[in-house]
């Protein structure tokens, strides 16, 4: 059981003019360490929210907790109107049972560094055991969408491969069409090309830009300032816990307003 934050959260009725992704006060510690102080972000639908910040400023902490694989202190978070965990009855939220979680998780696609799929599979059967299993759709039309989106991401020809067969950018290209295949509201990305060698990068990016154009609502956790610049209608700079500032990417990239922003940018630029 988590006591209300001032913020109220919204009720179960989706709030249709809300932004996509609501964050209101969030904290989350780690035993004696404060990871989350208080964190705010609104996600605009069709939008993409570049996250910044040095190692240890609670950034993947924050995706996590958007998904709900970080219980919360304090705080909530929204998608689409919905409240992500919780239930509310009164002045309490109640935590939901893992079944109504996981329910939720379909539509919220999340892409991890290292690429989670599963080696036992063919990249076809990673894309559709999720959709028939979660969403009940039959095996012919699940197998049919993978196709589809195997092609979108320029993999159409390892349909029939296992990822250990796969380059790294492959694996990280199948990993993004199979959080696609469950058609999620909103994409979480926690640093996609950390675990990529550097010429292997440029091809998942151009993977997400596509996605970006076609108006998926992102928020992308990343150190590609250059992606950041290209793609972010909002880029997010988050240190100590805390949102220090965010805005367009040519205000936070080349006018920032806080000190801490302007020594990180000196430092990764």
């Amino acid at each position: 059981m988590t006591a209300l934050t001032k913020a109220d959260p919204p009720q179960a009725v989706p709030d249709r003019t809300a932004p996509m992704v609501q964050v209101r006060g969030l904290h989350k510690s780690f035993g004696p360490l404060e990871v989350l102080r208080g964190v705010d972000l609104d996600v605009p639908a069709g939008s993409v929210t570049v996250v910044l910040g040095p190692s240890g400023s609670g950034k993947s902490t924050l995706l996590r907790a958007i998904n709900h694989l970080e219980k919360l202190d304090h705080g909530y978070v929204a998608i689409d109107g919905e409240l992500i965990g919780y239930r509310r009855s009164g002045d309490r939220l109640y935590e939901l049972k893992e079944r109504e979680v996981l329910r939720q998780r379909t539509g919220i696609g999340f892409v991890f560094q290292n690429f989670n799929l599963f080696p036992h599979l063919t990249v076809l059967e990673n894309l559709v055991e999720a959709p028939i299993a979660a969403l009940g759709r039959p095996r012919a039309e699940a197998r049919a969408a993978a196709r589809a989106l195997l092609e979108r991401v320029g993999l159409a020809d390892k349909a029939a491969a296992y990822p250990r067969q796969l380059s790294g950018g492959q694996q990280q290209r199948v990993a993004i069409a199979r959080a696609l295949a469950l058609e999620p509201k909103v994409l979480l990305f926690d640093e996609p090309t950390s675990a990529l060698d550097p010429e292997l990068v440029g091809e998942v990016l151009d993977v997400i830009k596509d996605l970006a154009r076609s108006g998926t609502t992102m928020i992308v956790v990343t150190h590609e300032i250059g992606f950041a610049r290209e793609v972010a209608d909002t880029v997010v700079f988050m240190d100590g816990g805390v949102v220090v500032e965010q805005g367009p990417p040519d205000e936070v990239l080349d006018r920032p307003r806080h000190e801490r922003t302007r020594v990180f940018l000196a430092k990764v630029l």
